[in-house]
């Protein structure tokens, strides 16, 4: 029988249902904080975190994210004025972030210290363009879909992700980790990539369709490495393999040496070491070291006969 559909009419009378609502708010509020005492004051926005990440891509590559098309004398000024826009949203968030940090751990933080985070990130820049340029050309290089490098930099989900983490990296290791998860998780909501911003990630890495790709917090990723989409570069449970707890920091993700690819689907967890050279096969399960220039790769499939065909199909029915 078909469930009736709620009309206006079924609707209790008396009281307010946006009443009802409130309290009802009020009550899961107070359980939650109740269980996670930590003050109710600032955060970091994510908006306006979001805001900082488009100027920044705007002063990284004014003609082509920035839209610039004025003279090329002036393409400086340009910059500048969305790299000071930026670094203003920034230092206003990681300003909320440390705020957060002090109320939860009673510690006093120097009231300079986000716009010390800011300046030395304001250094990285150019690094960090370096480093995204270098993947956009890996990305050339590897996909003859690709008709030009400012496809790659518009277009692409691995690229869109390269240039979060790129940013994102440098203010996680500078002491903004809540802002860089931030930024991380912005491109996992557009790109189906999830990488963690203490990741270290060397140079030329290129990520082709992307979805589904999982990098952890502590895995090293050398250079020239390719990954294709449903590669989990991952931890196992703390608990099968530590005397730790889960909210323990310790070395827990693979180290991807120079010039490996790892293709769809492969899963490797753990502190495991992958040689440099190597190459792991699609849908591989791996939880232990694998040598340079080896290749790993799941077990043929099965053929069955068409009389076991035919059997196994009956099975299944």
């Amino acid at each position: 029988m078909t469930p009736a559909i709620p009309i206006h009419s079924d609707i209790p009378a008396g009281g307010s249902a946006i009443d009802e609502a409130v309290r009802g708010l009020a009550a899961a509020r107070q359980a939650w904080r109740g269980r996670h005492p930590v003050a109710v004051g600032r955060f970091p926005d994510r908006g306006a975190i979001d805001r900082a990440v488009e100027l920044l891509a705007a002063a990284l590559y004014p003609q082509r994210i920035g839209g610039y098309r004025g003279r090329p004398e002036d393409e400086d000024r340009f910059v500048a004025a969305k790299l000071m826009a930026a670094l203003v949203e920034l230092e206003r968030e990681i300003g909320h972030e440390l705020a957060y940090w002090q109320d939860e751990s009673h510690a006093r933080f120097d009231p300079d210290q986000a716009s010390l985070i800011v300046r030395l990130f304001a250094a990285t820049l150019g690094e960090v363009r370096r480093l995204i340029d270098s993947d956009v050309e890996a990305a050339f290089l590897g996909d003859p879909a690709a008709r030009s490098v400012d496809e790659i930099l518009i277009c692409y989900p691995g690229a869109i992700a390269s240039l979060h983490h790129r940013i994102a990296h440098p203010l996680y290791t500078l002491g903004a980790p809540i802002v860089a998860r931030i930024i991380s998780e912005l491109a996992n909501g557009r790109t189906g990539i999830d990488i963690h911003p203490g990741a270290t990630i060397g140079g030329h890495f290129f990520i082709d369709h992307g979805t589904g790709v999982v990098i952890g917090e502590t895995a090293i990723v050398g250079e020239r490495v390719r990954l294709y989409q449903h590669v989990t570069l991952g931890a196992r449970t703390p608990a099968g393999t530590t005397d730790l707890g889960p909210r323990d920091r310790y070395a827990r993700h693979p180290i991807v040496e120079d010039d490996v690819v790892i293709y769809a689907g492969a899963t490797i967890l753990g502190r495991v070491a992958i040689g440099r050279g190597a190459t792991i096969g699609g849908n591989v399960w791996l939880l232990s070291d694998v040598p340079p220039d080896s290749i790993v790769t799941q077990p043929e499939a099965i053929r069955l006969s068409r009389a076991d065909s035919e059997r196994l199909r009956e099975a299944l029915t």
